[in-house]
């Protein structure tokens, strides 16, 4: 029997290997997290306010001076970039192909912000030293993500991360940190948070993807950059009043989340070692780095659409949010991201559950 409450509403999600899973962000779910986070004294705002000790907190454990809140990571990325053009005078930054600005904003770091962008040579490997040398325009900036979510959670060893920020400023570029899954990285390093940050001279954190937030997102750097930076968040209509839901929310996360973070490393390469092991499928990296990897698949996408949707509306186990493409159409692949939704699985279900997912695509 289908798991769904009327024939008109999609399945009902009982168990999710996805890490923003519904069943993990109802309104009811969040609003009794934030009551057990408040007292009758917590004031809306202020310097004692959930928004100030948030900046506060991540200021600290990033080893920068101030921090400053954002309602949305876009919004404080392409500021970040904005502001070190300015000051630098120059008007292009580079990254790797697969990041956050381009894929997702509809360029908005061009259309708002008048920014060029340099996409290093290779989508499918890591960014270089060598490939920032190469790049010929002096740049403002280069955006690091770190891990690379679309390369399957990968990272650059700690030495060659270090040799590009150092050929980067040897350029006159800014360092900037695309750390919205910062807490994965962290647990391949193994290299306290603020010594990663102190690589880079604006680090941005997500408050919503690993940390579990509501939404909203931290930018963090030396006091003169983050006030330019608060100069463009009011512009843009960032500064935003009541914010402190969503900094409640956050501060939940910081408390609990990163700590559990080396558990859900080893969970991750638990699951992927069962997944290898079956032989039908095989994850990329192998083994993982970090909490987050892809799943290849022997099939064509849309036959893989079909059976997790079929596996949802049976069973109510959601496998994957969605599958990307690859190169070859006989293949496809989706993303692992493992926090405490996917510690309630054990490595050999995983492993089960994609096997069942190729029977029902074949």
């Amino acid at each position: 029997m289908d798991i769904t409450d009327s024939p008109d509403l999609p399945p009902r999600v009982l168990r999710s290997l996805f890490l923003h899973a519904p069943i993990r962000r109802r309104p009811r779910v969040v609003l009794q997290r934030l009551l057990e986070l408040v007292d009758a004294d917590t004031p809306p705002d202020g310097p004692d306010g959930p928004v100030a000790v948030l900046e506060r907190r991540i200021a600290g454990l990033l080893g920068k001076e101030v921090a400053l809140f954002f309602p949305t990571g876009t919004m404080a990325q392409q500021v970040a970039l904005r502001v070190h053009a300015e000051r630098s005078g120059r008007r292009a930054f580079a990254a790797h192909p697969y990041n956050h600005l381009d894929q997702w904003e509809k360029q908005g770091y061009n259309a708002v912000h008048g920014l060029r962008y340099h996409r290093t040579p290779d989508p499918h490997a890591l960014m270089t030293a060598a490939d920032l040398a190469a790049i010929g325009e002096p740049l403002a900036a280069v955006l690091w993500e770190l891990p690379q979510r679309d390369l399957g959670g990968l990272l650059p060893e700690w030495d060659d991360l270090v040799e590009q920020v150092a050929v980067a400023r040897s350029g006159g570029a800014a360092a900037h940190l695309d750390g919205a899954r910062l807490w994965e990285a962290q647990t391949y390093y193994r290299r306290p948070f603020e010594e990663i940050a102190g690589v880079f001279d604006t680090v941005y954190v997500s408050l919503y993807k690993s940390l579990q937030g509501t939404r909203g997102a931290i930018l963090a750097g030396d006091a003169i950059t983050v006030a330019a930076a608060g100069v463009w968040r009011t512009r843009l209509g960032g500064a935003i009043p009541d914010a402190w839901p969503l900094a409640l929310t956050a501060l939940a996360g910081l408390d609990t989340i990163p700590p559990r973070m080396p558990a859900f490393r080893d969970h991750a390469l638990a699951i992927a070692a069962a997944i290898n092991a079956d032989g039908l499928a095989r994850t990329c990296p192998e083994p993982p780095q970090t909490p987050l990897f892809h799943v290849h698949l022997p099939a064509p996408k849309q036959a893989v659409e079909r059976a997790g949707a079929a596996m949802l509306a049976e069973q109510g186990v959601q496998v994957f949010p969605r599958v990307r493409s690859l190169p070859d159409p006989r293949q496809c692949a989706f993303e692992i991201s493992v926090g405490e939704n996917a510690m309630e699985f054990t490595p050999d279900e995983v492993a089960g559950l994609i096997r069942e997912l190729l029977a029902r695509a074949a």
